[in-house]
């Protein structure tokens, strides 16, 4: 059985960085995207991040685009979030997923991915 575990997650102060990592139990050469979301409490989990395809295609929420870049080592059976520039509003629970089928709607919806990890928490003070 797949798991995901995140790990990196922590407290910043606004303009710095953290990197989050997503080491998953299988081959993340086996998934065809990785994504990240992030959810606060009271809110729904929101889109932050995928990665896709044998190119490792990526797609990154407006709200984080220039901040963040998402990669994904498969030797390593890892994924990563890198957050820079890092504002207040970013604290939350960030998630990581997996999705293993080719068929894709819309990698930002949380129902086409087939993993998820546990979380770890982000804060950024101000």
């Amino acid at each position: 059985q797949i798991q995901l575990v995140e790990s990196g997650g922590g407290l910043v102060q606004a303009g710095g960085s953290l990197r989050l990592s997503c080491a998953a139990s299988g081959r993340t050469a086996s998934f065809y995207a990785m994504g990240w979301f992030r959810q606060v409490p009271g809110k729904e989990r929101e889109f932050v991040a995928a990665i896709r395809g044998n190119d490792d295609i990526t797609d990154l929420a407006n709200s984080v685009k220039g901040r963040f870049t998402i990669s994904r080592d498969n030797a390593k059976n890892t994924g990563y979030l890198q957050m820079n520039s890092l504002k207040p509003e970013d604290t939350a629970v960030y998630y990581c997923a997996a999705k293993r089928g080719r068929t894709v709607v819309s990698l930002a919806s949380l129902y086409e991915y087939d993993y998820w990890g546990q979380g770890t928490q982000v804060t950024v003070s101000s």
